[in-house]
């Protein structure tokens, strides 16, 4: 039992910085991802599905081909799995009231995981019918797993064809302070 302390020791150690940081507020992430003063965290949720791509030419070189992004498909799960609302293209999220927050990226960070997609700051307006969602106004986009496009399979003849990308990601959505 004592060759198992100093690991959990270090294992209870390592979980107090985020543990800390929810604590006020928001997870402890780079600076370019902190939601503005102002603001509190209503609530998070897991992402869990596809990122969508179809394939085309390349904007940079239309002589090239290149997968490009869709949009995703999810469903936001709370901590049991239980379905809060659904994730798609906007990109937007939508509570299973109907309200729904729709998203602008205004910064992103390469995930820690490199077979990731990128975590995001994104700031939001409501659409939709009064709810959950109503008062959201920044969307972060964290612990992602998944979800990057394939590095190959598109090209000329396959012009067209989508392709889906299982990913996960936790959403912290917050609101201005009251």
């Amino acid at each position: 039992m004592t060759s198992r302390l100093p690991l959990i020791s270090a294992l209870l150690f390592a979980a107090l910085p985020v543990t800390n940081a929810m604590a006020q507020g928001q997870p402890n992430v780079p600076d370019a991802l902190k939601v503005p003063l102002g603001h509190t965290l209503k609530f998070s949720a897991r992402g869990q599905g596809f990122q969508v791509y179809q394939c085309g030419p390349d904007k940079v070189d239309p002589k090239l081909y290149a997968w490009t992004l869709s949009g995703p498909q999810a469903d936001l799960l709370d901590a049991q799995g239980n379905k809060l609302g659904t994730h798609y293209a906007g990109p937007t999220w939508e509570s299973k009231d109907g309200s729904k927050a729709v998203g602008e990226v205004k910064a992103n960070e390469k995930s820690p995981d490199p077979n990731a997609i990128a975590w995001l700051l994104l700031e939001t307006k409501s659409s939709g019918p009064v709810g959950v969602m109503s008062s959201i106004t920044h969307v972060q986009r964290l612990q992602t797993s998944g979800g990057k496009a394939p590095a190959d399979g598109c090209k000329a003849s396959t012009a067209g064809k989508t392709t889906s990308v299982p990913y996960m990601a936790q959403y912290y959505f917050y609101e201005a302070a009251k």
